[in-house]
């Protein structure tokens, strides 16, 4: 068993309240032997089985319980923890555990971190042989295993500790080790260098006033976040969007379009994928004002003097466009009429491999939301739809454009 790439990562042990806990010890000092920092959070019932001190001194770490105990949520709360960590593996993962987990519920240190967790999750059931054959479990169990972040391990099947023969058992820890390895090995686009742009410009009329859009930079990060998990080292060029989740992710601010194509433009020559999903401002003021611009310095009608921005894509487009082996080139079409007319106008004027158009007025989709619906053009193929989650949405463009290769010139 090779679990070679465990080394150095960061790696969360959820453990519920069942007999198999016990387990769960073995599982930290292995996952710790292989070369993982490891961190524990318990629910209140695996307190019964296991104490949080022999996770302490095995991990080398508080452990989370309480997250409603102020001196637990300081140290080390159930945020920090989701936000820290590379992955999640829950052993045993109890027939409670896993409906709650489905429905997304959040009522103890363990399903409260999970939720908050963004990255891949390896689920260790264990429980009696009718609570796993109920068709109750089994249904959670499916809709568990649609989403690609959920991978489950076990159970095995024997004897069980209440005398009963049948599946139920907590796999193995080697197994489960494995399973937690297999989550970072490498993907497809392992070597690969990803670049993106993702959320607004501002275009400032004076220090108080831009001109900017509702982009909040969601779809650009869940982008990002994919071609991570499938092994690419992903550079953001991000405009201003507030805290985000910047795990695994080289990241860039900047403020402006002028910004953003200097930031791109320094880099796009030397990746292998540029997407470019940022919703940068067309026009900015011609002059910025030193000072605000007082009400009372304009008399009569108002005018504001506008003049273009950079085309960021446009611009990375025609730089490596004499590449021997240029970048694939991806954009997105935020459009609100005749969608996949003006995308496809898009793809062919800025020289793109493909485009990703979606209706910013249609429900679900857009600005803003966790949601969104999008349709994918290439060169080559039909458009293809897209709907779901953003990250969902993310995954599934990227399983699209994979198999895309940019021309040898351009």
């Amino acid at each position: 068993m090779d679990v070679s790439a465990l080394k150095g990562r960061r790696i969360v042990v959820g453990v519920a309240g069942g007999i198999a806990a016990y387990k769960a010890c073995e599982l930290v000092r292995e996952l710790g032997r292989a070369g993982a920092e490891v961190r524990v959070a318990m629910t209140e019932s695996a307190r019964q089985f296991v104490t949080p001190l022999t996770f302490q001194a095995l991990s080398g770490h508080p452990v989370l319980t309480d997250y409603f105990d102020p001196s637990q949520e300081g140290n080390f709360g159930h945020l920090d923890l989701a936000r820290w960590a590379e992955a999640f593996v829950v052993a045993p993962a109890t027939a409670d555990l896993l409906a709650r987990v489905r429905v997304g519920m959040a009522n103890d240190a363990v399903t409260t971190s999970l939720l908050a967790f963004r990255g891949p999750v390896v689920l260790a059931p264990a429980m009696n042989v009718a609570m796993w054959d109920n068709a109750m479990t089994q249904e959670n169990v499916a809709a568990l295993m649609a989403h690609a972040r959920f991978t489950f391990v076990g159970p095995g099947a024997g004897l069980l500790a209440c005398g009963d023969v049948g599946e139920g058992r907590l796999a193995d820890v080697p197994a489960i080790v494995a399973g937690v390895a297999a989550r970072f090995a490498p993907g497809p686009l392992a070597g690969k260098r990803v670049l993106l742009t993702a959320g607004p410009t501002r275009e400032f009329l004076d220090p108080v006033r831009f001109i900017s859009n509702p982009s909040t930079g969601k779809m650009g990060l869940a982008l990002a976040q994919a071609a991570r998990s499938l092994g690419a080292t992903v550079t953001v060029v991000l405009g201003p969007v507030g805290s985000v989740d910047r795990t695994g992710l080289e990241v860039v601010d900047v403020v402006t379009a002028e910004e953003m194509a200097r930031e791109v433009l320094a880099r796009v020559g030397d990746v292998d994928v540029f997407i470019a999903t940022a919703a940068v401002s067309d026009w900015r003021p011609e002059s910025r004002a030193a000072q605000k611009v007082k009400k009372g310095a304009i008399s009569g009608p108002e005018t504001l003097k506008l003049v273009r921005t950079p085309d960021v894509l446009a611009e990375a487009s025609k730089k490596v466009s004499g590449q021997a082996r240029r970048p694939l080139l991806v954009g997105f079409a935020a459009e609100t009429e005749r969608v996949l007319e003006h995308a496809r106008e898009k793809l062919e004027r800025k020289g793109l491999d493909a485009i990703v158009a979606n209706d910013v007025t249609a429900p679900g989709a857009g600005f803003g939301t966790d949601t969104n619906r999008v349709t994918v053009l290439t060169r080559a193929g039909s458009p293809r739809e897209l709907q779901g989650t953003k990250d969902a949405v993310a995954r599934g463009i990227l399983e699209l454009l994979l198999p895309e290769r940019p021309p040898a010139n351009g």
